[in-house]
């Protein structure tokens, strides 16, 4: 058996009681066996937070959470059934087997129902640094809070209004195991700092925020920083007008440049590849962006917030390469769809880790200037984009960008494409990298881009 539980550090093992829910995997996995289950795997989840929001001084909502949580999926054949409790009690676990084979019953026959190839489970478990509880009281969170907002507001008299500062907090501990003789977890956190406030001036009302984000609460911006920042940006937008339609090239800001990122991603998730629901179906070997580009994951990085020894199947996960010099190298796979596909899992149940994107040795400044005129997009609205066809139509929100300068910002115009062509129509990054998620990329500039205004 392969117990990674056992790497765990003594002051983590004793928080969470890790003897006894290492009791309660073993215990499900043994009564689901005995009641003729031929796989069977199990969840456990223990995770409590802080979570605070005033507005214009006031404490708007205080809530602490604690939740707990047991999920198992039995495998009769190639007939599958999954049910949960959060009573881990031994009689609630033993009733929750037992609704998961009485469910196994009635559903279909797959032969790609099973557990994960027993070769590929995790047998290490690196040091990933990404637990740091923070003991902060109700008092302190508050404070924190207020001071965000607070320095918002007085940054400027245009700041007139605030929709409010959140401080939250979380930690937990994740376990699962299977009937392979895999158990492992690990514990984590995570913390964030935001602000969203409103500036006025005789042109009208622009609303704008900021965050930040990090495992351990000694990484995060300052509230001073973060109030600050989310003022400087609600300030900026002030006197945004539309402008005419017409061809532009576009640059996504950091921020926004990571939801471009993540399009990609799902496009080339094993779920909607087998189901044939995406753009990029049968698209492996091909060359979808510019021969310079790098797309890896990064599993194993110390204290990022994507980080995780093992997928959600106890596969263990590894730096890979999903693009390079702009050929598509691998999808996004679990087991489930490997198998539908023909492949092998990539170690991504429960999604990717840590996605970096290449850049060049350039600042934003200076993307700017290659672009010459243009849009710096800062903020997009809705939800136009086609994961079957590859179509995308956004509203957004930013700047005109003139001779390399950035002059008047913009609001009301929708900014479309294919995100073929807009892949392959990557001229460059910068090395702005916002490191505030699990994807991690600069400021992308995108030539062909259609901008549609008054």
């Amino acid at each position: 058996m392969s117990d990674l539980t056992r790497t765990l550090p003594a002051a983590v093992a004793e928080e969470f009681a890790v003897e006894q829910l290492r009791d309660c995997i073993g215990l499900v996995l043994e009564a689901a066996r005995a009641r003729g289950a031929d796989a069977v795997e199990a969840g456990l989840h223990i995770e409590s937070g802080l979570s605070v929001n005033v507005r214009l001084g006031e404490v708007d909502t205080l809530e602490y959470h604690r939740d707990k949580g047991l999920g198992v999926t039995v495998y009769h054949g190639t007939r599958k059934g999954s049910a949960s409790t959060t009573d881990l009690s031994e009689r609630a676990l033993r009733e929750t087997v037992q609704a998961a084979c009485d469910i196994a019953r009635y559903t279909a026959e797959d032969p790609c129902n099973g557990l994960a190839p027993a070769e590929r489970m995790a047998r290490e478990a690196p040091e990933l640094d990404l637990y740091h509880p923070w003991e902060i009281s109700n008092e302190e969170a508050i404070e924190q809070a207020r001071a965000t907002e607070a320095e918002a507001l007085e940054f400027d008299p245009r700041i007139t209004n605030s929709e409010g500062a959140s401080l939250n907090s979380h930690s937990g501990l994740r376990l699962y195991g299977n009937s392979h003789g895999f158990l492992g977890g690990y514990a984590s956190s995570r913390h964030s700092l935001n602000a969203a406030v409103i500036a006025e001036d005789a042109s009208g009302m622009q609303r704008d925020y900021w965050y930040t984000v990090a495992r351990d609460p000694r990484a995060l911006e300052s509230p001073a920083t973060v109030g600050r920042t989310a003022a400087e940006r609600a300030l900026a937008r002030l006197g945004a007008s539309s402008m005419p339609t017409g061809p532009q090239p576009v640059i996504f800001e950091a921020g926004v440049a990571r939801g471009l990122i993540g399009h990609f991603l799902r496009a080339i998730n094993g779920n909607a590849l087998y189901r044939r629901s995406s753009f990029l179906v049968d698209s492996l070997g091909e060359s979808l962006f510019p021969d310079w580009m790098r797309i890896d994951e990064r599993p194993h990085l110390r204290g990022a917030l994507g980080s995780a020894p093992f997928d959600s199947e106890g596969v263990a996960t590894a730096p890979r390469d999903i693009v390079s010099a702009g050929v598509l190298q691998g999808y996004v796979l679990d087991s489930y769809a490997a198998c539908r596909l023909g492949m092998e899992t990539t170690g991504n149940a429960g999604g990717t880790h840590n996605v970096f994107v290449t850049h060049q040795d350039m600042d934003r400044a200076a993307l700017l200037r290659e672009m010459g005129s243009g849009i710096l997009v800062t903020d997009l609205m809705g939800q136009g984009v086609n994961n079957v066809t590859g179509d995308y139509s956004r509203g957004a929100a930013g700047f005109r960008v003139e001779n390399g300068v950035i002059t008047t910002p913009v609001e009301e115009i929708t900014i479309a494409g294919n995100l073929r062509d807009m892949f392959a129509g990557i001229r460059n990054i910068a090395n702005d990298l916002d490191t505030r998620g699990n994807i991690v990329t600069g400021s992308i500039l995108v030539d062909g881009m259609t901008v549609a205004g008054d």
